[in-house]
């Protein structure tokens, strides 16, 4: 017999696989190995940022779920529902961790979170859903949070912001930071008319109080939703900056990953690669961004697309 979905999906988590944690010990390993050998060329913001524990996207779990598991369905698909879009596999509701229907403010995001669904094949890799994921987390709410308290999450990352921390040596470092780093800057800046600057500080640059305002007013334009897949583009990429490029389409992914891992890309060129472990975080990373971004604008989707079956 079939078991519910509610069986299955009260094993996802709700905002970081154990994948992320395994790959976040080895970064924090990585960097303080880095730090030791050539403390200059180490971003402290980006040390910091990794290090910080008080995102919920990097807080201790409760429970471990499975990585995987036996996938028990065969056919999925979307249906339109009172309170949303509804993820239907076989003929049982998706359902979250809380055992609340899965439902979904718009038709672009089922239709995406219903692919993620249907691309599992022998197995349920829960660790490549981030879309279910962030829905989970949204209709969840397990930590309880309201909209400002999402804004001030993403905010607290201005102040030690990837792209605004510098470094004052080696030159090549300095000159790659500048050539990379400072086009985003200035295109936030005149984007939303504000003082952000960089520095070469431990602390970070001191960003004036009506940048923050600015910032705030722009985010709270969004809905709780959007500001979920935001915070958790600012978290994996350690830049507000970026990830707002990300949002307002001035970066593509590709290039908002390279900016975010700039020094240690630097590092791999001079020290070279670690045997597919640089690889493999560059993908992950690569994967939950694009998952971020396409969380964000397709909960801010207001398009219309037909009700479609995924598999016939």
């Amino acid at each position: 017999m079939i078991p519910p979905p509610v069986s299955m999906t009260t094993a996802l988590g709700y905002t970081v696989s154990h994948t992320i944690c395994i790959n976040t010990v080895r970064m924090l390993r990585s960097l303080h190995r880095l730090f030791s050998a050539h403390p200059m060329v180490l971003n402290r913001g980006l040390y910091r940022g990794i290090c910080s524990l008080e995102s919920p996207f990097m807080q201790k779990r409760s429970y471990a779920p499975p990585t995987e598991r036996k996938k028990f369905y065969e056919s999925v698909s979307i249906s339109q529902g009172e309170g949303g879009y509804e993820i239907i596999l076989d003929r049982r509701k998706l359902k979250t961790p809380q055992g609340k229907i899965f439902t979904v403010p718009s038709e672009p995001l089922a239709i995406a979170v219903a692919t993620e669904w249907d691309s599992q094949r022998d197995t349920i890799k829960f660790f490549t859903m981030h879309l279910t994921t962030l829905c989970n987390t949204a209709l969840d709410n397990p930590t309880q949070r309201n909209k400002e308290h999402l804004i001030r999450s993403s905010l607290k990352f201005l102040d030690t912001d990837t792209i605004g921390c510098r470094v004052e040596e080696p030159p090549s470092l300095v000159e790659l930071q500048t050539n990379e780093w400072d086009p985003i800057l200035t295109w936030a800046e005149d984007r939303y008319n504000v003082l952000i600057g960089s520095s070469t500080s431990l602390m970070g640059p001191a960003i004036p109080d009506q940048t923050k305002e600015v910032f705030h007013r722009h985010l709270a334009s969004y809905n709780s939703w959007s500001l979920i897949g935001i915070e958790f583009m600012v978290t994996q990429l350690k830049s507000f900056i970026i990830a707002m490029g990300l949002v307002d389409r001035f970066l593509t992914v590709q290039k908002a990953v390279l900016l975010s891992r700039l020094e240690e890309e630097y590092q791999i060129r001079y020290w070279g690669n670690v045997e597919w472990a640089h690889d493999y975080d560059l993908q992950e990373l690569q994967a939950r961004t694009a998952a971020g971004t396409l969380f964000v604008h397709l909960c801010s989707s207001s398009s219309t697309i037909k009700h479609k079956l995924l598999q016939d």
